[in-house]
Order: C-alpha cells, then structure tokens, then sequence
C-alpha cells in the first residue's frame, strides 16, 4: 500500500459497529491509498456525479504538503535543471547559483521542488534540497512538518539507523505527531516489528495517535507482516476512541479480510464502506477490491471493479492506469492492457518512464513479446533519461528463456544511446550466460555490477552464486572461485549465513 503517511487524508467522524474477522491465511497484496474524494470521469453516471458532488469530506492534513495559495512561480524551470540537468553537479551548488544568479529562491519554491522529485522517487535530490535550507536555517523558517518528510527522505537514503539519530537531536517541540508518525512509518516500512509497536505504544502514551494516519500505517504493517487478524483489534480500538476512519482504513480492512481468505468479510466491509456518507469509494477501493478478487480466483468479480475503477479514473492520476493495466493482465485481458494504454496516452501529454514500465511488465506477463519490443523501440526512440528499469524487464524475459543474443544486443544498443546499466542489469545477462552454460562470462557480468559506482544495496543472487561455486568446484577451477569471492567480499556477503553456508559447502580443499 502507498500510504501518504505526510500527505492528506479525508477522515470520517463516527463509525458503525466495525466487523469482525473470521478464517486464517496468510499473503498480503498491495492497496493503494490516495485522496479519498473523488470526481468521477465523464463516463460516468449523471447521478453517481450528483451522490459525489453531496458527499462531505473533512480534510485533515499533517502539513507536510500544504503550502501557501499563491501565484504559479517559474520553479519548474529550476526543477529540470536539477532532476536531469544537473549532470552529477551537488544539487546545493546548484541551488546556490540559481539563488545568487537568477533570482532568491524561497521556501514554497524549494518544497514544491522536493515534492516533485519525491514523486518521482528521486529521494536523494529532494534530500539535498531539503538539507540546503536546513543549512540556512536562519533564513527559512522549518517546522515539524518539514523535519517529518526529511526524516522520511533520511531514512530512504542513508537508512533507518540515520533516521533515528536525526530524530533523537530534534528539539522536543518539534517530536510531535508529525514526526513520530514519519518515524512510525520508517519502521513499518523497514518492516521492525519491535520498534513499529513501540513507537506507535509512545504515540498513545504522549496523546499523539489520536488521528487516522498512525492506525493505518500500523495495520497494513500487520498486513504486511502476515498478522492479518491484528487488523480487527485496531478497528476496535479506533471505533472505541471515536478515531475516525478514511478510505485507506476501509482498503486496508478489505486486504486483511483477504489475506485471511475471508471472502464474505470484505464484501461486507465494503458494503459498510458504502453506507458510510462520509468516506467516497474512490479508484483505490476498486482496484483493492480487484487485486483480491484475483487473489482469491474471482476473475469475474475483479474485471467487474477494474470497470467500476474506470469510472472513477480521472486525468489527474497516471497511477490508476498503471494498476488498471497490471491488473487486466493478471487477468489475462490482453485487449483491455492495450486499451487502457491508449487512454493513457490520449490523456498524458508525456508519458514517464514508469508509465513505459507498467504496460511493458503486463505484456510481458501476457506474452506477448512482440507488443512488448515495439513499445520499448518506442520509448527508446522518445527517451532522454534512459532508465535502466525500462531496458530490465525485456532483458529478464530474455535471460529466462535463454535467448542470449537478443539479451546481449539489447544491452550494447542500451549503452550506445547513453544508458548506464545497473548492478541488477549486469546480473540479469549474467544469468543469461549461465543457463547457456557460459560460467567465465557471467562472472565477468557479476564483477562489472561491483564495479557500477552505485548506492545500490545489491548483492548477487545465492543462486546465481551457488551454480558458479558448484562449477569451478567441478572443474577445480580455484582462480575463477577466488573472482567470485571478491565479488561476495566487495558486497560484504560474507557477513550474510546463506552465502556463509554456499561458500563452506563449495569451499575448495586445500592440498
């Protein structure tokens, strides 16, 4: 689930008496969470539009995102030049220049431009700008709200551990619920039981979890953490606090209903959901409901709300479309995933890359490989930021099925246009090699993935260790095996049990 943890949420005064959960299963898929008001698309009924249009909703807000009605300002113009044209400068210096240069950048600006580069998961640039103002901390004016998403974006690039040391030397005014739920939410997310639970316990403790926010981080934790039957107690709890429910608190109700395989509990709390005058079933209920349709193998009933998920698809929001067609081709509907993708392009002036990713990753789950080139022939020839996600998915399909060729030539074109592959991309043809029984070449693939200066936190996969270690053991060949330990070693592998265990049993004797 996306959950907005410093984003708004539409809450509900008071609740029915909330179900109770029956059955036992475990698995967990993803729920979506967005605003949940929601303007249904043209096609939609005349009178669906007039019961939304009389819906009420209350919006309550952490502040992380509410910035000042104002004018449109040129930011975006500063935004390019630091999400692509920055060329590796420091985006500081970058800042630095506009402000002296071009003209004095101030706080809404600078906001508005981390918010962007946080939706499209640049989290390293938005730290950057975010740790700029806070070097001027005399100029611009930083509250809770803005300590809260800095923690978060702290957390997503430094790590937890950096996280909690930036929390523990806030001032105490500032440790409040704001910055609590972002460290609540770094846990839940770093899947810590143990300091999830206790911070959300300090949360009670200090009057701070009086909101929707902490209950539905926690609960889709349970969820997450296949603790399912956890969910019914904190919808207990909130009923008997008066907490008021939003429309993720009823997507996250309906997935625990689920992943404990209890078909008829999460129609009724979707019925319940319905009945509540306070909350509007937007496109992220729909797409809920589907996903767990197709978990529990109720084809009919998950198309039937991917088409009442259309109806609620504005264009506003790419996402819908990127889970309207992945969920079509769980479906198998291979005619639907390309007509989703043409309102998408009819709708979005710029398709993304992610937009390229979604409908690549649905066709190739359908098959249809032939689709699939064309459509990345397509972004290949309109990209000027060759994201090596994109070039990934056709290449994996590639390695499995042993076409080594086309695996190889997709790559050297990717790199001839500029693209710079990824850890994860060198393994992937290093996998191609190996089911082609090229031992020496995918080795040489996982040693070019040490070598890509990167922050990823890759580490080859153990079973990919496993069969070169079982090959240079077979052919006794001890220089290849002490290659691939350098490799283990650069990624600090050795500290891991599993790869412990493979290098041990594979481990060559000495004579």
């Amino acid at each position: 689930m996306l959950l907005h943890i410093l984003g708004s949420s539409t809450l509900a005064p008071a609740r029915p008496s909330p179900l109770r959960q029956s059955g036992a299963g475990t698995g967990a898929a993803t729920v979506r969470c967005a605003s949940s008001s929601s303007n249904p698309s043209p096609s939609s009924s005349s009178s669906a539009a007039a019961a939304a249009g009389k819906q009420v909703a209350k919006v309550h807000s952490y502040g992380a995102l509410d910035y000042e009605r104002r004018a449109a300002l040129r930011w975006s113009s500063l935004y390019r030049r630091i999400a692509v044209g920055h060329g590796g400068r420091p985006v500081g210096r970058t800042l630095g220049a506009w402000d002296e240069g071009e003209r004095r950048l101030d706080k809404w600006e600078l906001c508005r431009i981390a918010r962007e580069l946080r939706k499209f998961r640049r989290f390293n640039l938005a730290l950057q700008v975010y740790d700029w103002m806070t070097e001027r901390r005399d100029r611009f004016s930083l509250s809770s709200s803005d300590m809260a998403i800095q923690l978060d974006l702290i957390a997503k690039v430094r790590g937890v551990s950096h996280a909690e040391e930036y929390f523990e030397e806030l001032p105490d005014p500032l440790k409040d619920k704001r910055t609590y739920g972002s460290l609540l939410n770094v846990y839940a997310q770093a899947m810590m039981k143990e300091k999830t639970e206790s911070t959300f316990e300090q949360m009670r403790k200090k009057g701070f979890a009086t909101d929707t926010l902490p209950f539905n981080v926690l609960m889709n934790f349970y969820v997450d953490a296949e603790e399912a039957e956890k969910v019914s107690i904190l919808i207990d709890e909130m009923m008997e606090r008066n907490v008021a429910f939003d429309v993720c608190t009823y997507n996250i109700w309906i997935k625990s209903c689920a992943a404990m395989q209890d078909a008829d509990a999460m129609e009724q709390v979707f019925n319940q959901m319905i009945r509540d005058e306070t909350v509007v079933a937007n496109w992220t209920t729909y797409t809920t409901l589907a996903s767990m349709h197709i978990k529990l193998g109720n084809s009919e009933k998950a198309e039937k709300s991917l088409k009442e998920a259309e109806k609620r698809t504005t264009g506003r929001e790419k996402k819908c479309f990127h889970y309207l067609m992945t969920l079509y081709s769980h479906l198998g509907k291979k005619e639907e995933v390309y007509r989703v993708w043409n309102w998408y392009k009819a709708t979005f002036p710029t398709i993304h890359n992610l937009g390229y990713q979604e409908v690549l990753s649905a066709l190739v789950r359908l098959g249809d490989i032939e689709g699939a080139e064309l459509l990345y022939e397509e972004w290949a020839s309109k990209s000027s930021s060759f994201d090596p996600k994109t070039m990934n998915i056709l290449l994996a399909w590639y390695a499995r099925e042993g076409f080594v060729t086309k695996a190889e030539q997709t790559l050297n074109r990717f790199v001839e246009k500029g693209g710079n592959p990824k850890p994860n991309t060198w393994e992937i043809l290093g996998t191609a090699y190996l089911k082609d029984g090229q031992s020496s070449e995918a080795l040489s693939c996982l040693e070019k993935a040490t070598a890509v200066a990167s922050p990823s936190k890759w580490r080859p996969r153990p079973t990919n260790v496993e069969s070169l270690l079982a090959n240079f053991k077979e052919k006794n060949d001890a220089e290849s095996a002490d290659r691939l330990m350098n490799v283990l070693r650069s990624r600090r592998c050795e500290e891991n049990e599993e790869y412990k265990s493979l290098i041990n049993t594979y481990a060559f004797q000495d004579t």
